[in-house]
């Protein structure tokens, strides 16, 4: 049982030492926002802010993160869709906690 926690610490240190990736643009609408970069040391969150109809992604600090601006802290959790890998890993955390809890 205590294996199963390890590994999943191990897991989760070892995808956020390979850097954050954002969605990261300027457009109009969410579903334009496909481009993704990866953010370097200090910005530890992405972030999503409208302004007057202008939608703007991107990497930020979390120090930075005003009211106004949605900030969070997983890979591409910027976007306004699930994830394909988000979902996966839900649904293993799930079964993991439910075989073994």
């Amino acid at each position: 049982m205590h294996l199963c926690g390890v590994l999943m610490v191990l897991f989760m240190a070892l995808s956020t030492a390979c850097g954050l990736n954002c969605y990261s643009c300027l457009a109009s609408d969410s579903a334009s926002c496909t481009q993704t970069s990866t953010c370097s040391f200090p910005l530890d969150r992405c972030f999503t802010i409208n302004i007057n109809g202008l939608l703007t992604k991107g990497c930020q600090t979390h120090y930075a993160c005003v009211p106004g601006m949605t900030c969070c802290e997983g890979n591409l959790c910027n976007s306004a869709i699930t994830t394909g890998s988000s979902v996966v890993l839900l649904l293993v955390s799930s079964a993991i906690i439910t075989l073994f809890f």
